[in-house]
């Protein structure tokens, strides 16, 4: 029986991970690390909550004025070699015509295409200077032009998301007057927290959602016991 193609379309589902999702996996996982091993280590050297909750806040303001200002400069970094790149293209499209020519053919070749049959979309492009330069920058060089506020999205993404997970750890230690029953909630609670940000981190980054879970808890856990252990016996 022929199928109808107009009315069953073919459709494709491929992942693809935005920078935004980039950021904020960057932001969680060190928000929800670092300030959960600092508390924790505090812990086993000191009785007193306050200290705990004012140092955490302190380590989490710090974290991530310094996580989104490494996002930035990242960005920003990114943005200006883009930037570099494509002037120097630019450049070789006009001066050196032939040469591009040449690696463009070298280009096609690759993926099985001769030089005769990529000769009519080498001409086309060079008819259209601006589409060629971006065909150069994709292919040739593997960048993508990136967003105009990209810097800035990113430096605020990453700080968002570190305060978010950085406050999951500390919270107990603002609830429970007990330093030591702080600890246990927030082991408890960091390392479920832990557990559901690896299992999404999977989801979306393609890798397998329940081992991306547990890489994520044991490595958190194992910060944390690093720092606890210290603190103790360095306290005694």
């Amino acid at each position: 029986m022929e199928h109808d193609t107009h009315l069953h379309p073919h459709s494709e589902q491929h992942f693809s991970s935005s920078a935004v999702v980039r950021d904020v996996v960057i932001g969680m996982s060190d928000g929800l690390t670092v300030p959960f091993a600092l508390a924790a280590g505090l812990s086993g050297a000191v009785n007193i909550g306050t200290l705990v909750v004012l140092a955490g806040l302190a380590e989490i303001a710090a974290g991530s004025i310094a996580m989104g200002l490494g996002g930035y400069l990242a960005a920003h970094g990114d943005a200006e070699h883009y930037r570099n790149e494509r002037l120097r293209e630019e450049r070789e499209v006009v001066e050196v015509p032939h040469k591009e020519e040449e690696e463009i053919a070298e280009i096609f070749e690759e993926y099985g295409v001769s030089r005769v049959e990529s000769q009519p979309v080498l001409d086309a492009l060079k008819r259209n200077p601006k589409a060629w330069v971006d065909f150069m920058m994709r292919f040739e060089l593997g960048l993508e032009k990136p967003e105009p506020r990209r810097a800035v999205t990113s430096a605020a993404t990453i700080a968002a998301s570190y305060i978010a997970g950085g406050m999951i750890p500390l919270t107990p230690y603002m609830l429970v007057h007990d330093v030591h029953a702080a600890l246990l909630w927030s082991v408890g609670i960091t390392l479920a927290a832990l557990s559901v940000f690896g299992f999404i981190k999977g989801k979306f980054t393609g890798s397998h959602p329940w081992r991306t879970a547990l890489q994520t808890t044991l490595i958190g856990g194992a910060a944390a016991a690093a720092a606890f252990g210290l603190a103790r016996l360095f306290s005694r």
